[in-house]
Order: C-alpha cells, then structure tokens, then sequence
C-alpha cells in the first residue's frame, strides 16, 4: 500500500477512471450486441436506432479516452458494414 498522500489519491483516481472506461465498453458492447440483433430480426428502424446509439456512445469514448480512436474508427466500421447488410 502506498505511503504518500498524492500516491494513494492516484490509486483512487486511477481505478475510477478504470470503472469509467469499463463502462464504456461495456454499453459499446451491449449495443453492438443490439443492434446484431435489430438487423438480424430485420427490423430497419430499430437497427438505425441503435446504430446512432452506438456510435454516438463510440465517439465519446474516443473523445474521452476510453478507447483509441484507430479502434473506435474500426468499431464504427463494422457497425456500418452490419448495418447495411454486406457483412463478411
């Protein structure tokens, strides 16, 4: 355990930040999960909805730094290639 006061807040701080960036991916996750779902069923407005959903919840975590922004770029990639259908 750290000694210093200033060590013992970084602790603090980093594992919040942790916890922050965690629950980024994990809703980028859930909505990518969603929105394979939405295109699966065939359902076109609740697929759209989803996809602005989860890109919007992709930039800002790129914007924030909870992801980098050549995996956010790759994420949004596969979300648009699902969502018009020609997925590989």
């Amino acid at each position: 355990m750290a000694n210093i006061h200033s060590q013992k807040k970084r602790i603090l701080r980093s594992e919040r930040e942790r916890l922050e960036n965690r629950e980024y991916t994990s809703a980028i996750k859930t909505y990518f999960r969603r929105l394979e779902a939405a295109t699966a069923s065939k359902d076109a407005q609740a697929a759209d909805a989803e996809h602005r959903k989860l890109v919007s919840t992709i930039d800002k975590a790129v914007k924030r730094g909870a992801l980098h922004r050549n995996t956010g770029a790759r994420k949004k990639s596969r979300a648009a290639r699902l969502l018009s259908g020609s997925s590989s």
